[in-house]
């Protein structure tokens, strides 16, 4: 598959990693308005890992580029003291969808720490990717790409439990940095 990435920080280049040794062709960019509207034109899948503050920006370049496309928000809502920019009444990847109308949002890969993202696990443990998403054509690709990657695909339902998924990204964060536990540890689902 053909995907590209908008964001070339630590959580773009990892996720590259992991989707080439998969197989797909990945192509990243940084901040670059020209590449990043070529890159909305050329690939399959959108992935959108930048910082939440430079989203605005983002979607306003690509615009009806993404139209039809999966756009995966990868980013994870919080404001530079580690706060939650929004609250439970919307989230990071309902207001890309209201920003790219005619593309498919999918959130996926905000919960898990960049240093997991070219193998999908830690320790030898398989991590959970959780991926919501309004459209289930968006949302199985983006699931079968994060099994390519290594980690196991958990169906999050509709694109509004990205609600959900924000606040946990939050408290892995907080787990990781915060209270001492490193970027060596991911999320699991046990069923």
């Amino acid at each position: 598959m053909n995907i590209s990435i908008i964001g070339d920080g630590n959580v773009g280049s990892a996720l590259a990693r992991g989707l080439e040794k998969a197989g797909h062709q990945v192509t990243t960019t940084g901040h670059d308005p020209e590449r990043e509207k070529q890159l909305a034109e050329s690939g399959e899948v959108i992935i959108l890992a930048v910082p939440f503050e430079a989203i605005d920006e983002v979607a306003s370049t690509i615009g009806t580029r993404a139209d039809g496309k999966t756009v995966v928000d990868a980013t994870n809502a919080i404001t530079a003291d580690s706060k939650l920019a929004l609250g439970f009444t919307t989230s990071g990847a309902e207001e890309v969808q209201k920003k790219l109308p005619g593309a498919k949002v999918v959130k996926a890969f905000n919960t898990d720490f960049a240093t997991t993202m070219s193998s999908g696990e830690v320790k030898g443990e398989q991590l959970a990717a959780f991926v919501a998403s309004d459209d289930r054509d968006a949302k199985k690709t983006v699931l079968e790409l994060a099994g390519d990657i290594g980690f196991e695909g958990v169906d999050a339902g509709p694109l509004e439990n990205a609600r959900l998924l924000e606040p946990l990204a939050l408290l892995n964060i907080q787990l990781g940095y915060s209270l001492g536990l490193g970027e060596d540890m991911g999320i699991r689902v046990v069923h």
